[in-house]
C-alpha cells in the first residue's frame, strides 16, 4: 500500500467517483487510478462491497473521490486550472469535458459532467493579462470577457493590438 500524500483533494460524488477518476485519468497526462476501496458496511448512500472511495491523481494532483451520495454538489468555487501550450491542446480538453456531457461556461471555463469546474487556460491568455504593458492586458483582458472557450489567436491579436 502507497504512503498517502499529506495533502490531497477530496472530491465529493454522488456514486460516480469512479468513473470521473478513470475519464480523468484517460484525458490528462500525468493522471491515473491508483486505488478503489470498497464500503466495510452499509453506509447512508451506500451497501457493504460498493465504491466508497477512488485515489487518483489529475495532473500530478492527488485526490480521493468520496462516493458521499447527493447530499452536496460541486460549485465553482473549486476549479482545476490546466495551462496549455496551444490552441491544439486547448481544444482537446475542452471538447473532451464539454463532449463528455459537460457544460460550456465563460472566460475559459467549462463543467465536467459531475459538476467539477475547469479552467482550460492558454499560456497565451496567462501571459497576455499580465502584460507589463497595461493597454495590451486590458485588450486581452477584454477579448477574453467575450469567450467561452479561449481563442489563442484571438488573444494574441488583442495583445499586438
Amino acid at each position: 500500500m502507497m504512503k498517502p500524500a499529506k495533502n490531497t483533494i477530496c472530491l465529493w460524488y454522488d456514486g460516480a467517483a469512479e468513473e470521473a477518476a478513470r475519464f480523468y485519468a484517460s484525458t490528462f497526462p500525468d493522471s491515473c487510478v491508483t486505488a478503489l476501496h470498497r464500503a466495510p458496511a452499509d453506509y447512508p448512500s451506500g451497501k457493504q462491497g460498493d465504491v466508497l472511495t477512488v485515489e487518483f491523481t489529475v495532473m500530478g494532483i492527488p485526490c480521493l473521490g468520496l462516493n458521499g451520495g447527493p447530499a452536496f454538489r460541486h460549485c465553482e468555487a473549486f476549479s482545476f486550472q490546466v495551462a496549455t501550450a496551444d490552441q491544439a491542446e486547448t481544444d482537446r480538453y475542452w471538447n473532451a469535458i464539454v463532449g463528455n456531457g459537460g457544460q460550456e461556461s465563460e472566460c475559459g471555463w467549462c463543467k465536467d459532467r459531475w459538476g467539477i469546474s475547469w479552467q482550460i487556460t492558454p499560456m497565451a491568455l496567462i501571459q497576455g493579462y499580465t502584460d507589463p504593458d497595461r493597454a495590451a492586458a486590458r485588450r486581452v483582458f477584454d477579448a477574453m470577457m467575450q469567450m467561452r472557450k479561449i481563442d489563442v489567436a484571438a488573444i494574441e491579436a488583442a495583445r499586438r493590438g
